[in-house]
């Protein structure tokens, strides 16, 4: 089975130029909302990495489509329907971005490496140039949103957008907020929060914790080398942590070739990407795309945004809904430490931390501020959507249709 033999899956396959002379080529998936696509919102998905393909979100994380999981036997990967698509309620892009991610690419072969904020300028030209070529979803509420590293991205992709929308002759984007799972944020608060975290979770003891934090002073990352008892105390928590899956530290680290093992189905993605059965129903312009990586870990590119904090206040100040929300088991991006950079923000709490539930079960735990920000933990959760795909459908449905969670 293919992704376009699927009657209720992908709308639009394509690309998209943006740049001088259309040089960077963007591909996308657009899956029409299953409820009403005339009205319902339009959500722009990206993940993480940066290298990270959408096809991650739309196949393990919150699209309508999936991979059966059995041992792979040479043939194309099965994929079957999901019953927690976020297409229940949104219409969704799903982008390869920057440019090198998935399918997208460069005709320039000597075009600059991509930045952040390049990047960011790049998806807001996308979005203008979709919407001018699919005018019918002009007046549908729209919304940014992602995970991991699209904690970088989004923020600034909103302030773009925002301002674009201020410049007089640009399509007009009715922009109303965006949501961002276990976002990266600010790398050094990020990385520290690590420790605090592994206290908490007890993975490490109350009087190692107590002497990191008087002898490095809170700050674990940038160490100076003359203070050699702390380095040796970061050597001791490396120890207690090291057998840890950051992603999710409720699963032990496996075997990647193992149907058994979670992360088993990343691999199922790289085989149906490079079927050639497969390019050709996607319309991949061939010769333009070598091996498909779901993420391309060696894909250059200019971090140029040390923090989203900045951006996060600017979005707040315009009046822009946020969900953020994170898996209490993630160890990669804390939710410790976006607690810490929301309450930088300085707004007032407006619900006041309480559990929210799904069936009479706790699902997690929330507050929201008056900024119109919404924080939430998904118990059990991990470092990405997939962890737990119910709760988190649940959690996004509730906040998208303005619902208390």
């Amino acid at each position: 089975m293919t992704l376009c033999s699927l009657s209720f899956g992908v709308k639009s396959l394509r690309y998209i130029g943006v740049g001088e002379e259309d040089e960077d080529q963007m591909f996308y998936y657009f899956i029409k909302s299953e409820s009403n696509p005339k009205t319902d919102p339009l959500l722009l998905w990206l993940s993480g990495g940066p290298g990270c393909s959408s096809f991650t979100g739309l196949i393990y994380e919150n699209g309508p489509l999936g991979f059966k999981v059995e041992a792979y036997n040479g043939s194309i990967p099965t994929l079957v329907s999901t019953t927690y698509s976020w297409t229940k309620v949104a219409n969704i892009i799903y982008l390869d971005q920057p440019v090198g991610t998935g399918f997208s690419y460069s005709r320039n072969p000597l075009a600059d490496i991509p930045s952040d904020t390049g990047s960011a300028k790049r998806v807001d030209e996308f979005l203008r140039k979709w919407l001018t070529k699919h005018p019918e979803y002009f007046s549908n509420p729209f919304y940014a949103g992602g995970n991991s590293y699209s904690g970088k991205m989004v923020p600034v992709i909103v302030q773009e957008i925002s301002n674009g929308n201020c410049i007089y002759g640009k399509p007009q984007i009715r922009l109303q907020g965006y949501v961002l799972g276990s976002p990266v944020t600010d790398y050094d608060l990020d990385r520290n929060s690590r420790i605090q975290f592994a206290h908490g979770m007890a993975l490490i003891s109350n009087e190692l914790y107590e002497s990191m934090k008087r002898t490095c002073g809170g700050n674990y990352i940038f160490v100076d080398p003359l203070n050699t008892e702390c380095l040796e105390l970061i050597k001791d928590y490396d120890n207690c942590v090291s057998g840890i899956y950051e992603n999710l530290i409720l699963v032990p680290k496996c075997d990647l070739t193992s149907p058994d093992c979670h992360s088993y189905r990343s691999m199922l993605s790289d085989y149906w990407a490079n079927n050639e059965s497969v390019r050709r129903a996607l319309k991949v312009v061939e010769g333009t795309t070598g091996r498909w990586e779901r993420c391309k870990w060696t894909l250059q590119n200019n971090k140029d945004i040390k923090s989203s904090i900045p951006y996060h206040k600017k979005n707040s100040i315009q009046g822009y809904r946020s969900l953020i929300f994170s898996g209490d088991h993630d160890m990669l991006t804390p939710y410790v430490g976006t607690q810490d950079w929301i309450r930088s923000l300085n707004y007032s709490i407006i619900d006041k931390w309480r559990p929210w539930m799904i069936l009479d079960q706790v699902a997690g735990y929330t507050t929201t501020y008056a900024n119109k920000m919404t924080f939430a933990t998904v118990k059990g959760g991990g470092h990405t959507l997939d962890y737990k795909p119910d709760e988190n459908s649940i959690l996004f449905k509730r906040w998208i249709s303005g619902q208390l969670l």
